[in-house]
């Protein structure tokens, strides 16, 4: 063999520790996109072993290679159409017999393969015994132990791969699966029509593709009529047909049915022969922690408290980086005030570039600590125990607690969440879910609440970031309650959740998953969000000649004269009083200045003009326009309030802008009814995009645009009216 590259495909049912043992192999060297032609996504990785270079492609997880879902179909054709050099199947040891039908499967399709038998320890632990040799010489495939997350085994599991290669061999015929008598003779028949109608150079093997024929796979179907001769074609098809029919009147039932019986009672063979389970008395730690966390009186209450732990976590925590990134950014602003002339560009850079980009960046390390806290639940296996927790709630609006995953993962960010929901089999499920998640509030409305909460409710930011992600699920479910006896009538369909094992959770892992969905926050930066704070700044800096109510400048060059008279009389301690009283009341006209600018600028004429929709929920021209400019992505509200509320002075990142916030006369009251707002309007345009293409429906895009505003609207009225009317400063 010439060539030094390889190409690795690793597959495996989900949950069976197939992406840790990717992320193990690969670390940060991985390409994240899309299968071709969908959304599914696709990693690879490159890594140098044992004298190749070694691309791994992780395939998405799949209970079998029939082709109903996405992802069994991504899943088989990568295998039959790219032809990579060795398949490396995952397994759970501690779930042998579900997890053979696929490794079958891959036998039948004749490919390079290596079983891997991951989750060792697990399977120890629950008293399974598995003979490894025993397996091997009964499949004729190559059969390895790991335990992924440890990245125990990984070296030997690429050195069989590589091996495999080298060896060139084959799977022999006498191992493969065999069927009962009436469907072998089926095949033979049916192999014998195909293997004179094909050359060397068909692509699949005969007796795997009589299979598939005999089983009614329509991709197949396909595939040999792109591939053969019309006569062949319609002679192999045509045979298809009887002997499928045929089948089917032998055993009165499907042949796809009987086909899959039979392969589990292979299964069931050779676990007969391979697997030895301890009779001595064991404890099961995971079902003995599911009865404390899923407990029906325990379980909810301790859910509660994860997620206000999370959200506390990622406001304390987060804080201390918050101030080296803000000190950063201020010294970064005084450099270039200092350095730069006076003028329009130097009042791009400060105001616009780094006072927009500036506003949100500082936020970053909340962002990494709420993903940091997002990867652990998914990793130890608690997000499953959250959607079955939640499964009694879901089923109140017609679904079940597998639709409340999407929504947990709305918790990161929108679109993935929405595109998440096509997990669902029935149409109306996924309608409906992808409609509530936009309330499930995402990673970039984060920003917006640190600010808000962090300026008026400083000492309990942390429990009322919380209770906003609350009132998001709970309009979320009201919603789904309404929608469901409104616009999709009809009967949840049944669904059996599985609860994977728990499993102690890798920092390298848990370090990758929070990279892979943060860095998207930083592109944004760059991207959107720069583009959005120039914009912002443009608006808001012309026209250039205004019109003041009063000369600044004569004020400022008066108060100058003041204090230098007053100063130069004063004694050592008077005169560093007075000078931070000069620099205070400079501020203050700066401030001012800055603020009757704007406000006749072309962003505050357009800010005045839609202001009187937001005025009874207590925001002004400034959160009026931040919160249009939401539309675009959320973290440009933060941006845009940055530029608008720019104090002028020598504060910088978020102390400047909460404090320009309390100057601007908003109320805490206010505060409250403006992160409700952004809580619940319409979600990004991203979002609104996905929304439409996964429901292929105008009408429902357009309800939700509608609908999540007015609602926002309407709960803003309420508590900010309703609040004033009890008392509260409004």
């Amino acid at each position: 063999m010439n060539k030094d590259r390889l190409r690795i495909a690793l597959t495996g049912n989900p949950n069976s520790g197939k992406t840790t043992i990717f992320n193990q192999l690969t670390g940060t060297r991985q390409k994240v996109g899309n299968w071709p032609g969908v959304t599914v996504e696709k990693k690879e990785g490159t890594i140098r072993r044992f004298g190749y270079e070694l691309q791994i492609i992780d395939l998405p997880g799949t209970y079998s290679l029939t082709p109903y879902s996405i992802e069994e179909i991504v899943a088989r054709n990568f295998i039959l159409d790219e032809k990579p050099d060795v398949v490396i199947d995952i397994i759970d040891a501690s779930n042998l017999e579900r997890s053979l039908y696929l490794a079958n499967q891959l036998r039948e399709l004749d490919c390079r393969v290596v079983f891997v038998l991951n989750m060792a320890d697990v399977a120890r632990a629950r008293g399974y015994t598995i003979n490894a040799d025993k397996l091997s010489e009964l499949l004729g495939v190559p059969v390895v132990f790991t335990v992924g997350n440890k990245g125990e085994g990984l070296d030997e599991m690429l050195r069989v791969a590589v091996s495999s290669v080298e060896s060139d061999y084959a799977i022999p015929e006498e191992r493969k699966v065999r069927y009962s008598k009436d469907i072998e003779t089926a095949i033979f028949i049916l192999r014998e029509i195909i293997d004179s109608a094909i050359d060397e150079n068909f692509p699949f093997h005969p007796r795997w593709v009589a299979v598939k024929l005999i089983e009614n796979d329509t991709i197949i179907k396909d595939r040999i009529r792109q591939l053969m001769k019309p006569a062949d074609r319609d002679a192999v098809l045509k045979k298809a047909e009887e002997l499928s029919a045929w089948v089917a009147d032998r055993f009165k039932e499907a042949p796809e049915i009987v086909m899959t019986d039979e392969r589990y009672g292979f299964i069931a063979g050779i676990i007969r022969e391979v697997l030895v389970t301890s009779m001595q008395k064991r404890v099961d730690i995971s079902r003995n922690i599911d009865l404390v966390l899923t407990n029906r009186f325990l379980g909810f209450p301790i859910f509660i408290f994860f997620i206000w732990a999370m959200f506390q976590l990622t406001f304390s925590l987060g804080e201390y980086p918050m101030e080296w990134i803000e000190a950063g950014v201020g010294g970064l602003s005084a450099l270039l005030g200092n350095v730069l002339p006076e003028g329009l560009f130097a009042n791009f850079l400060i105001n616009g570039v780094i006072g927009g980009v500036g506003a949100v960046i500082v936020f970053f390390p909340n962002i990494l600590i709420l993903f940091f806290c997002i990867a652990i639940f998914e990793d130890t296996g608690y997000m499953a125990r959250a959607a079955f927790l939640m499964d009694r709630i879901m089923h109140m609006i017609g679904l079940h607690g597998k639709s409340f995953i999407p929504m947990l993962m709305g918790f990161g960010c929108s679109v993935p969440a929405i595109m998440a929901a096509r997990s669902l089999e029935s149409r109306k499920d996924r309608i409906l879910t992808i409609l509530i998640t936009p309330f499930m509030s995402c990673s970039a409305r984060l920003p917006v609440y640190i600010v808000l909460a962090g300026t008026f409710f400083a000492a309990h930011a942390g429990t009322v970031i919380f209770l906003l992600y609350l009132t998001g699920i709970l309009v979320a479910i009201l919603t789904g309650l309404l929608f469901r006896r409104v616009f999709l009538k009809g009967e949840e369909a049944p669904f059996v959740m599985e609860l994977p094992p728990y499993r102690a959770p890798m920092l390298k892992n848990l370090l990758i998953h929070m990279w892979d969905r943060a860095k998207l926050f930083l592109k944004k930066m760059g991207g959107i969000i720069l583009v959005g704070s120039i914009v912002i700044w443009a608006l808001s800096s012309f026209p250039r000649e205004v019109d003041y109510s009063v000369d600044y400048a004569a004020r400022i060059d008066q108060t100058r004269q003041a204090y230098a008279q007053r100063i130069a009389d004063a004694g050592p301690q008077e005169e560093v009083r007075l000078e931070e009283e000069k620099r205070a009341a400079l501020q203050q006209m700066e401030r001012e200045k800055n603020v009757e600018q704007t406000a006749n600028s072309y962003l505050g004429q357009l800010g005045k003009v839609i202001s009187p929709v937001f005025s009874p929920i207590g925001i002004d021209w400034r959160g009026s326009v931040a919160l249009l400019t939401g539309f675009v992505a959320k973290e440009v509200v933060v941006s845009t309030l940055g530029v608008l509320y720019a104090t002028g002075g020598d504060e910088t990142g978020s102390d400047g802008l909460r404090n320009a916030l309390r100057a601007s006369g908003m109320t805490p009251l206010a505060g409250l009814s403006m992160m409700l707002f952004v809580l619940l309007y319409l979600p990004c345009v991203a979002a609104v995009i996905a929304i439409g293409r996964e429901t292929g429906s105008h009408r429902f895009t357009a309800l939700s645009v509608v609908y999540t505003t007015g609602v926002a609207w309407l709960v803003a009225f309420a508590v900010y009216q309703g609040g004033r009317l009890l008392g509260f400063a409004g």
